[in-house]
């Protein structure tokens, strides 16, 4: 959230680049990577806006509720869906924990701007803390084993039935995406 200057706009990068990654992916014509990846892209531009560094921009008091509304509505939106997959719980839990965070900062603007933190409830953080921290380690684990059998099995273009996949139907760089969001949801619940 709103750290020291250059985390922050690394942060923003690293969300941005993300969501724009995520973007491209909703370009593939398997519907529910498509819906997956739009909610992702609203995660990763909506994590970069909240990273941005206080000094270079202050958000106006409405935008914290305007935040809230739209993750709220995302995460009512990732509820409906977790009914017939419960792949779909860890975006409700994502999307809840942005509503968490933006409630803070429309809370307590000041104590962040100054970089105190300690606003959020700790109880609540620290379980957030827990999700998130215990979710990059499986994702890193899950990454691993995928992009060596992507390599492992891909010996060239020769091979017989090694179609050339397009950027957005990559399974390993899905990973990263998520993986990077996680770490990126870590580093933001760590200023609460």
């Amino acid at each position: 959230m709103h750290g020291p200057a250059s985390p922050g706009w690394l942060l923003v990068a690293l969300c941005a680049a993300t969501g724009a990654y995520c973007l491209l992916r909703m370009r593939s014509p398997v519907e529910e990577q498509r819906r997956a990846a739009g909610g992702e892209a609203l995660m990763g531009f909506g994590m970069a806006a909240m990273a941005v560094p206080a000094a270079v921009f202050t958000p106006p008091a409405l935008a914290w509720p305007g935040y809230a509304a739209v993750f709220g509505a995302a995460a009512l939106r990732a509820l409906w869906s977790a009914r017939t997959s419960p792949r779909h719980l860890h975006h409700l839990v994502g999307a809840g924990a942005m509503v968490y965070m933006s409630v803070v900062m429309a809370a307590s603007p000041e104590s962040h701007h100054h970089g105190h933190g300690g606003s959020g409830m700790p109880l609540l953080t620290g379980a957030l803390l827990l999700y998130f921290a215990g979710y990059v380690l499986l994702s890193g684990a899950r990454l691993v084993p995928a992009v060596t059998a992507a390599t492992g099995a891909s010996t060239g273009p020769g091979v017989p039935g090694a179609g050339a996949l397009r950027w957005g139907d990559r399974p390993e760089l899905a990973r990263a995406c998520r993986l990077s969001m996680g770490m990126a949801m870590v580093a933001m619940l760590l200023t609460l």
